[in-house]
Parts: structure tokens; sequence; C-alpha cells
């Protein structure tokens, strides 16, 4: 075994500053104690000490460093709980599970305490609720009724926003319901609210027979879970036709295919596939957690005769090498449950994907709207799914294939002795791809040039590189044109940039439904487990167009889709549009109250009495504001009451505490008091010393975009859809759904 030479990181301002906010470890004051070096050096020796439960020869020094150089290259990276954990106390490197909820109260809870644990170290879940007996269904120990999978939902739900995941963002959750369970219609329609179950993705399992029936417009037997009995019957075609209302209103539900994924079911003697992840690319069994990682397709462009071509020889080397890490991190990883542990180590399941595809296209001057760009598509799939499970197969022989094998289709098959019952899935990259420099996942690029807010709200255009340096070799580059682009993000209509360029460099609106539906079948094809992609449409879409996609996507072999309609979500309105689609009124930009808020209350001297203000914040930001006045009349009392409510009202419809803060700070009052921190002038005034102490070292958000963009709940720059999730390309901000 050759000795390997350490690579240096090379890495961005942008890549360093989210590896900062999201990574690096911190101490308990939140001051960060680590380089972007040391972070890798921490995931590279963890990984690598797996080597010493298999090895006769010691290998742990030689895979350290070959891992390290695997990241810092950014040819490969791993999911984030692997980034944030590896090396460190809670040791949890899996990014994806799914728990059972059985059908009694006891089993409900244990599985909201399993799902918190899950969430606190940084995982997220998905969920089944197709086994809960059906509303108003009696429950034969008490006498009373059954209120149902959704009712029940609601509660996962307000755990989950107690539950802090990794200290950066709250758990994500997937919610599954079978398509012929009796609470389905209840389902479909639980989320026509934005502001409901804002935890959870819901996608609807789809079975062969619904589609069969739906096409057919026939009658479709709903089934009691409890006894597998006909519990009634519903015509499919009205149902599909409620599900694709509801997804064109506002993106959910998703849909999930759950016969085609359980046909690829790898172990079915062990259990039935009824839920995935929550952003619907890894289908796992009950108690199942799976170790994602992506390989950077864009670093595997070479020049030859002054032509690209795609160096699979190299690729091949980064496969075998992702490969062993994600083996390595199953065995590195410390499962929050034993159950999960002996799953996961049964069944051994990785799921290597890629990202940086649309950079390799550009590269490869190939459209991503073209048949070639599907070629290409099924190519590199191909290579990567045949590669890994060679990689799999090798590692078997060496370390011994895994548990359960014996149980799996490939009991018996002297070519299959694979380590791993699955080893390719195509998961969301948001933050991954911001680390790497490269586009997300399979996703065509969701703008060439975009604005990205910085430290003290300056604002800097960023451009696709590709794009730039075609732009200087063709000589039209220039500073005024990359912010004329920067406007939509498309250069689809700027007729002073050359056909063949607007061609090839084409962006997520650019691209018809068709399309990103084509090129997601295209790398199902060839990929283990699903694929995490977003088709965008655009806002005057109909609810024919989310139709013909459903169909085609299950005609074309996909096993789930979301869709997202620009504007559809009632905080967004066309995010990259034209200046008149920019209107959106007050009235729909005001955010309902969630059922349940946490906050804090102070108290602070007046010369109009003591003042106690509760401020409740959602998702660590202020929500709503109550003031009020002690040993005061009344006149005081309802006038401090209506700045609370006032201010409750700007905080709920987007405005930034900062500039409430502007506006009430200095306010002069009748009854000056002398403070800690100097004088109090107003009830206004130590309103603002409140929210100031609290929130004064909030960064500044542009006030002319806070109620007519899809806005990072962190940084106030524009966020995408893409993957199946939501992602800031500024920050690094990712949600799922």
């Amino acid at each position: 075994m050759d000795d390997v030479k350490t690579m240096k990181l090379d890495i961005s301002k942008n890549a360093a500053t989210v590896l900062d906010r999201r990574y690096l470890k911190k101490n308990s004051t939140g001051k960060t104690i680590e380089s972007p070096v040391e972070m890798f050096q921490r995931i590279a020796s963890h990984i690598a000490l797996a080597e010493e439960k298999f090895a006769n020869t010691p290998k742990k020094e030689y895979f350290e460093t070959a891992f390290y150089n695997l990241m810092v290259s950014f040819k490969f990276l791993p999911n984030s709980p692997t980034l944030m954990n590896a090396g460190n106390e809670l040791g949890q490197l899996a990014a994806c599970f799914v728990l059972p909820i059985e059908d009694s109260l006891s089993g409900i809870f244990e599985t909201v305490k399993n799902a918190a644990l899950i969430h606190k170290s940084g995982g997220g879940t998905g969920f089944s609720f197709s086994r809960l007996r059906p509303k108003d269904c009696r429950v034969g120990s008490t006498g009373g009724v059954a209120s149902g999978p959704v009712s029940f939902m609601k509660i996962f739900n307000v755990a989950t926003e107690q539950v802090k995941q990794g200290g950066t963002r709250r758990g994500a959750n997937m919610a599954v319901l079978r398509i012929d369970h009796p609470d389905i219609m209840e389902f479909i329609n639980c989320k026509s609210s934005n502001d409901n179950l804002n935890n959870f993705n819901i996608s609807v399992g789809i079975t062969d027979q619904f589609i069969e029936a739906a096409r057919e417009n026939k009658d479709f037997d709903l089934i009691d879970p409890r006894n597998q009995k006909k519990a009634g019957q519903i015509n499919a075609r009205d149902v599909f036709e409620t599900i694709v209302k509801q997804a064109w209103h506002n993106g959910d539900p998703g849909i999930i295919f759950l016969d085609r994924m359980n046909q690829d079911n790898p172990t079915p003697a062990i259990g039935e596939i009824e839920s995935t992840n929550p952003c619907g690319e890894q289908p796992l069994l009950p108690m199942e957690a799976c170790n994602l990682g992506s390989i950077n397709v864009s670093k595997f462009v070479g020049i030859k005769n002054k032509k690209p071509f795609i160096d699979y020889k190299a690729l091949k080397e980064t496969i075998h090498l992702s490969v062993r890490f994600l083996d390595n991190a199953i065995e590195m990883s410390n499962s929050p449950l034993d159950e999960i542990d002996q799953m996961v180590k049964g069944n051994r399941k990785i799921g290597l994907g890629l990202m940086g595809f649309s950079d390799l296209l550009f590269q490869l001057n190939i459209p991503y709207n073209s048949e070639k760009a599907l070629l290409i598509a099924e190519e590199i799939m191909t290579f990567i799914q045949k590669e890994s499970h060679k990689a799999s197969h090798l590692l078997g022989k060496e370390r011994g294939t895994f548990k359960n094998f014996d149980k799996s289709i490939y009991k018996g098959n002297k070519d299959k002795q694979y380590r791993n019952a699955t080893t390719t899935t195509i998961a969301p990259t948001g933050t991954l791809s911001i680390i790497a420099g490269c586009s997300s996942g399979i996703e065509p690029l969701f703008a060439l040039s975009f604005v990205r807010r910085v430290m003290d709200n300056d604002e800097l255009i960023e451009v696709n590189p590709y794009f730039e340096k075609i732009a200087r070799q063709r000589g039209f580059y220039s500073k005024k044109l990359m912010e004329k682009i920067a406007k939509t993000g498309s250069i689809a209509n700027l007729h002073e940039i050359p056909q063949d360029l607007r061609d090839v460099f084409v962006t997520a609106h650019d691209i018809s439904p068709s399309w990103h539906i084509r090129m997601q079948a295209a790398f199902q094809k060839f990929t283990d487990n699903a694929v995490s992609k977003t088709v965008n449409l655009p806002h005057d879409a109909t609810k024919e167009d989310v139709m013909g996609i459903y169909n085609m996507s299950y005609d074309l072999g996909c096993k789930g889709v979301t869709i997202y309609r620009d504007g559809s979500k009632s905080n967004q309105v066309l995010s990259f549009s034209n200046e008149p689609k920019k209107e959106a009124s007050v009235k729909k930009a005001v955010k309902k109250r969630p059922e349940t808020l946490q906050g804090f209350t102070s108290r602070i001297k007046t010369g109009m009495g003591e003042l106690y203000v509760t401020v409740n914040e959602d998702d660590g930001k202020p929500f709503e504001i109550f003031a009020t006045i002690g040993r005061s009349g009344q006149s005081t009392t309802a006038k401090t009451e209506a700045i609370g409510r006032l201010i409750s009202l700007c905080l709920r419809t987007g405005v930034d505490v900062k500039s409430v803060i502007k506006q009430i700070k200095g306010i002069g009052g009748e009854y000056a008091v002398f403070q800690k921190g100097g004088r109090v002038l107003s009830i206004p005034d130590a309103i603002s010393r409140i929210l100031e102490k609290r929130y004064g070292k909030v960064e500044e958000t542009n006030q002319n975009n806070s109620l007519k963009k899809d806005l990072c709940p962190e940084c106030g720059s524009n966020i995408t859809h893409e993957e199946g999730c939501i992602t800031c390309h500024s920050c690094g901000f990712t949600k799922c759904g």
C-alpha cells in the first residue's frame, strides 16, 4: 500500500463561514475552537479508527490520510451529522431514520421519545402512521373513540419544536399514510394551511392498485389497519385529484410509490418498507438508519485534445474509497437506540450519491434539458452503481457480508457477497454543495448570478464560476451584466448573450417540468434507494400540469415526486420574477400563531411604574410581545398593551426586530428614570432596551424585501426549493420540505 501525501485545503470564504456557523467545534460559550483543517482531521481520524477492527496489518494511518484528502479535495463529503459529530462525544453519524408507530398509546409516546433522542443527535425521522386505527373507532380498553393519525401527528410536531437539532436547527420529520387508510382525506388536507405541522413533510403512500383504479375512474377499497378488512370505498380519481389540488396549492403532500420501493427492498424477509426519511430519498425499514455521502462529479472532468471528458478512472478510485468511508461510518457511529444499532449493523445500508451534476454539464457544454444530458446521467449513475457494488463486494470478502445477508435477495449469489444491503442514494446536498463549491445534487442551477448577503448588510454578486469563466473568455463579462442577471438568475431572455451559451447555461425555472422528471427517472434507473429532487413549476402552472407530472413520474419508474409551484407558499411570491409580480399584501403575510411558543419575561423600571415585557419566540426569533405596566392608570395600561400588539403585528409580518428597535428607541416621555445602562425615557424606550439586549446583534435584513420574497430566516437572502428541501445558498441554511 503506497504512502499518501496530505493535501492542502483550499476553501472559499463563504464555505469557511458555513463551516464555522454549522460544523466547527464550539466551546461552552459558543466560541469556535477548531479550524476547517482540524475539522476534517477530526473526521478522518475517527472514521479511520474502524480499520483497526478488521485489518490484520496496520492501515489506520494510510486511510486517515486518504479520507482526509478525499474530503479536502471536495471530491466527496459525508452527510451533515458526520461532519458535526465524528470524533465528538455525541458520535451519531447517520442522517436519516425511520421509526415504527404501534397502534397503542404507549407505543405512540415511546416513538415520540425516540424521535426526540434522534433529533437531539442530529438525525431526521420518518414515520408511517398507517398502522394507527382510524378516527372515531372504538378503543376497547377505555370505551372511548380514537382521534386518528393526524391528531397524533400534531403531538409529534409539538415535540419536535422543543428539541434543537445538533444545536443548529429543528428536527425534520416525514409522515406517510397509505392511500387505503380510512383517514386518507384528512391526511391529504392536513397541511392546507402553511402554518400547520410545520415540522413535517407529508407524503401519501401510493400503491399500483390505486393508480390503476384512478386511471380507470373506479372506486377503491379503504382498509382498516387493525384487521385488514374493508372499511369503505372511495372514488380513486377523486382522491388523486384532491392530492393534486393540495400539492398545487402549497406543495404538500408529496407522493411515494410504496410498491415500487418494496420491489427493490433487499431484505423483504425482515420487514416491509413503510416510510422514508424526511426528504424522501431513503426508503428504510422500521428502526433502520442510513449513512449518506455525495461525490462531487464536477471534479472529474479532464481535457484531451482540447475536448472535455469524464475521467472515469479517477472517479472509480473515489467511489471505492467513499464506500469504505461510509461502511466505516456505520462501525463508528453511536446509535441513539440499541434497536437501531442492531438493525443498522444487520443491513449496513449506505447511500452514495452525487452533487455538482449541473457544473459537470456546463464543463461538457451540454444543456441540462437535452437528450445528451439524460445519456450522461444514465452513464455516470450506471458507473457509480456498478463500482459501488464492486467496492461493497470487495469489502464483503475482506470483512464479511452484512449480518442479514442470508435473509436478503442476494442469498446464494457468489457474485454479490455484499458488505452493504444498498450502496446508492441521491440525497440533498444543499449545505455540502456550498462547502464543496458546486451545484446541488442532480438539480439544475437555481441561478447563474445571485446576491449574497454578508456582514454589515453588504451585498455581493456571486456568479457561477463556469459561467463567469466563459463570459470573460467570450468578452461579454461585466459587473453591470452580472447584476442584471442576478435580478432573475437566468439568461434565457438576455439577447446580449450568445444563443449557444443561453442554451447550455439554463436554470431550474428555464426547464420544463417534463425534463425535471425525465432527469430524475434517468438517475433512479441506476440507484438502489431513491432520488431527492424537486420539480420546479412556474406560478401559473395548472393543476393539470401537476397531474401530468405525477403520472409521468409513475410511468418513468420514479419512486416518489416532490413539486414546488413558485409563489405557492403564503410567505413567498415569485423568488426571481419581474417587478410587477412582486406585490404582496400585508394581510396575506401575517404569520399564523403556532399553538405553542416559548419565550422570556423581563422587568424594567419606567417613570410610569414597573414594566413587564414577555417576548415569545418562533425558531429563535421574536414572534409576539405582551407588555403590561404595574400601578398605573387605565389609559397608560391600554397604551402599553397597544404598543405590544402593534410590535407583534410587525414581527408577524416579517419586519426585522432591529427595525422595530430603531423606531421605538429614544422616544421621550414625561417621566424619565435612571437605570443601569442609562436613562429610560418612556415605555417604548424601555421595550426597545429589552429587545436590544436580546437581539441587538441580529444582522439587519433588507426591509423592502421582507414581505416580497421567500427569504432565509437566518440571513434574509433568497431561498430556493430543490432536492425536496429548501436551501439558502448564501448562508447554508437548509430545511427539509
